[in-house]
């Protein structure tokens, strides 16, 4: 059963809820070209916590860590949807952006391969779209496109989550804008990136944490 991912954009703005599932603070990254495997150790996956693809729930995160910024581990649950390996994680961050802003060499992105990461950024606002349809990344704050026409910034016009900006539109148009809109950003940016990808994922799986879960340390 899938729900889209929309529903990931309603509950990204939310804390998490110290609850074994991931229930709020969202953060998401997509891989297609890779294998699974090998994109979760390149993330930081243990080997052998990846072969035994133990539900979430069942994961014990070090005492006082979950939601928090921090070099100690943070839980993921993970699967794929068609061509795709989605990554949910809500700690603050996406584990991915990080690394890749880092420089991390394993996950810095590869031709052949595209990575889309939605990031809430909770520790240097704003939120981010991070998209590498090849070796290189472009990034967009929530709220604005990429910049390269790409299909994926076509799916973001169409679900309505390109907010008008300064100086094509005047400064009153703007605020008002984002005040009527602007709770539902979120929302409308994973539902365009699930309108590009067409993934979609259970929401009764992701937040009771019966998908299989990692535990992976920042970059």
């Amino acid at each position: 059963m899938g729900d889209g991912i929309a529903w990931m954009g309603a509950l990204h703005p939310t804390p998490p809820s110290g609850t074994p599932g991931t229930t709020g603070g969202i953060s998401l990254t997509l891989a297609r070209g890779v294998g699974t495997d090998e994109f979760l150790i390149n993330l930081g996956a243990d080997f052998d916590e990846l072969a035994a693809r133990l539900p979430s729930r069942e994961l014990t995160l070090p005492a006082g860590q979950l939601g928090h910024h921090s070099p100690l581990p943070n839980c993921a649950v993970y699967g794929t949807c068609g061509e795709w390996t989605y990554v949910v994680e809500h700690w603050g961050m996406a584990t991915w952006a990080t690394g890749y802003q880092g420089k991390a060499a394993s996950m810095l992105p590869c031709e052949g391969e595209e990575i889309v990461c939605l990031t809430a950024n909770r520790y240097n606002p704003p939120a981010l779209i991070i998209h590498a349809p090849g070796a290189r990344a472009h990034r967009a704050d929530f709220g604005t496109d990429t910049g390269q026409g790409s299909p994926l910034d076509a799916a973001l016009h169409a679900a309505g989550a390109v907010y008008p900006s300064m100086p094509e539109a005047a400064e009153d148009e703007v605020v008002a804008y984002y005040e009527e809109h602007g709770a539902r950003l979120p929302e409308l940016v994973f539902a365009a990136v699930g309108a590009y990808t067409g993934v979609s994922a259970d929401q009764d799986a992701v937040r009771n944490g019966t998908l299989p879960g990692i535990l992976i340390t920042p970059a």
